[in-house]
């Protein structure tokens, strides 16, 4: 007897998996939403429809078609997958070194993500400066948010617009995200620090570069 593979247990377990990850969009949404500090309005605007429309996706009384999910993930800076992605547990999951995403190793900085996607009220970041190492040779701006840079390990030059501060470990400074900002390791030996910014400012693009589970590639700084 031939088996339809519509109705195959394989197929109906999947499309009960994806039933079930589909619960969760509205509430991703909301929370990325409100994280982002966007009104319903607004996104409403951004996408081309009401905000009773979203209102009502958001709470799981009506559904969405493929189309309007991807517009609402790129007005929220977002890939698709992230309003369908859950992590196992909730919150409570151990990120390991060895697990962190990894930029592109650059100017001897190594740089990894320690926020879990889909990134919601905050991020932050570790980088691990060689001697000599740095953001880049340019200052860079990323929206008008709140950042806070805590030095963990070493000494580093932090430049603010045209302000400099030379900070050692346990040091930390406040200052907008809008402001130029560059850091450079001037120390002796190899530095860390962490960037913590809310609510976040990397989209998907910027989220994108980073490679899964090479927090501890070899030949970087440890």
């Amino acid at each position: 007897m031939k088996v339809d593979p519509a109705t195959s247990p394989e197929v109906a377990a999947l499309a009960a998996t994806e039933a079930d990850k589909a619960k969760h969009v509205g509430g991703r949404i909301k929370a990325i939403r409100t994280a982002r500090r966007i009104s319903l309005r607004q996104l409403a605007d951004m996408v081309g429809t009401t905000a009773s429309f979203i209102s009502q996706l958001e709470r799981n009384l009506s559904g969405a078609s493929a189309s309007t999910l991807m517009r609402i993930a790129a007005a929220l800076d977002l890939g698709i997958n992230d309003l369908f992605e859950q992590t196992e547990g909730g919150f409570h999951k151990v990120l390991t070194r060895a697990d962190r995403p990894l930029l592109p190793i650059s100017h001897g900085c190594r740089k990894t993500l320690l926020s879990r996607r889909p990134i919601h009220e905050f991020e932050v970041y570790s980088g691990d400066f060689d001697v000599g190492g740095s953001t880049g040779n340019d200052a860079y701006t990323h929206g008008g948010k709140h950042e806070m840079f805590v030095v963990l390990k070493g000494t580093v030059e932090l430049t603010l617009a045209d302000e400099r501060f030379v900070m050692n470990e346990g040091d930390s400074i406040e200052y907008a995200t809008s402001t130029p900002h560059r850091t450079e390791n001037i120390g002796k030996t190899p530095a860390q620090v962490l960037w913590i910014i809310a609510p976040p400012t990397s989209g998907a693009a910027e989220l994108n570069q980073y490679t899964p589970g090479q927090g501890s590639q070899p030949g970087g700084p440890k």
